[in-house]
């Protein structure tokens, strides 16, 4: 791999704004609400992104933007250096193989009739990626991957635990070995002790695969833990980005103070500190 390539952004957002019509005002005068104003994001090569911020800071449209759920009202969108603003059947199907999404309800990404099995089979199925053997050996490599017994293989979600639907989510979003992973407040619908859990398997993976991420969280406390830089929303702007060390311990803007001082962790004590 060339040095060129290693320094390409697996996303980069450039200049997006969003704008929605709401149902108020008049026909020629509808109100407007600017959910994302200006956000420019480069998400490099084995790096972790967090991005923080309060319900309705515009933190899960960018997430939305990036997995093309939401097209920007201006700016662009680059995966790997191509330009995906736009985004034909044939491009999506090209982008489900660079980027996958875990989202926060694993009832989202599973569906609720089918084994575990044929969960993880579906995207391989679908990209038409391996012989039926090989889809076997990936699909057996998937549950071990993310700490599953195959004895789960043979499971409905609905007989699985929160947490370990969450692994499910985990493994189909690897199945196609994407470049990065969007988590869109993957641990918020779990207690505390499988929060950590799920974080420290995303940790893993990001080192032992070298998997790009962006971590989207309401909890400053946990993007802190996970993530190498960290961005900080608020009403559709980036108030502050830096090192998650940084921005941590040096906070510049006066948000980011308030987030600080007005989110106590919610991690469990054995992901330290």
């Amino acid at each position: 791999m060339s040095d060129a390539t290693k320094e390409e952004p697996i996303i980069f957002l450039d200049d997006i704004s969003v704008t929605f019509r709401t149902r108020t005002g008049s026909i020629l005068h509808p109100n407007l609400v600017h959910a994302v104003q200006g956000v420019t994001i480069k998400l490099m090569p084995g790096e972790t992104v967090g991005i923080v911020g309060e319900s309705g800071c515009g933190k899960s449209t960018t997430a939305n933007v990036m997995c093309g759920l939401q097209s920007p009202t201006s700016g662009r969108v680059y995966f790997k250096g191509t330009d995906v603003t736009k985004r034909t059947a044939d491009l999506r199907k090209k982008i489900g193989r660079v980027v996958s999404v875990v989202f926060q309800d694993p009832a989202t990404a599973l569906n609720p009739r089918m084994v575990v099995h044929d969960q993880l089979r579906d995207p391989l199925l679908v990209h038409k990626v391996g012989t039926p053997q090989e889809q076997e050996r990936r699909i057996n490599e998937l549950i071990e991957l993310v700490g599953l017994p195959k004895s789960a293989l043979r499971a409905l979600p609905g007989q699985l635990s929160g947490g370990q639907r969450q692994r499910v989510a985990i493994a189909r979003a690897m199945s196609l070995q994407p470049d990065a992973i969007i988590a869109d407040e993957p641990t918020s619908a779990l207690d505390v002790s499988v929060r950590a859990q799920i974080l420290n398997l995303l940790t893993d993976l990001k080192r032992d695969l070298g998997l790009s991420m962006i971590f989207i969280s309401h909890d400053i406390q946990t993007v802190r833990y996970i993530s190498d830089r960290i961005i900080v929303m608020n009403h559709g702007q980036i108030m502050e980005q830096g090192p998650a060390k940084q921005v941590f311990e040096h906070p510049q803007d006066a948000y980011t103070k308030t987030l600080l001082g007005a989110a106590p962790s919610l991690l469990h004590p054995k992901l330290g500190q």
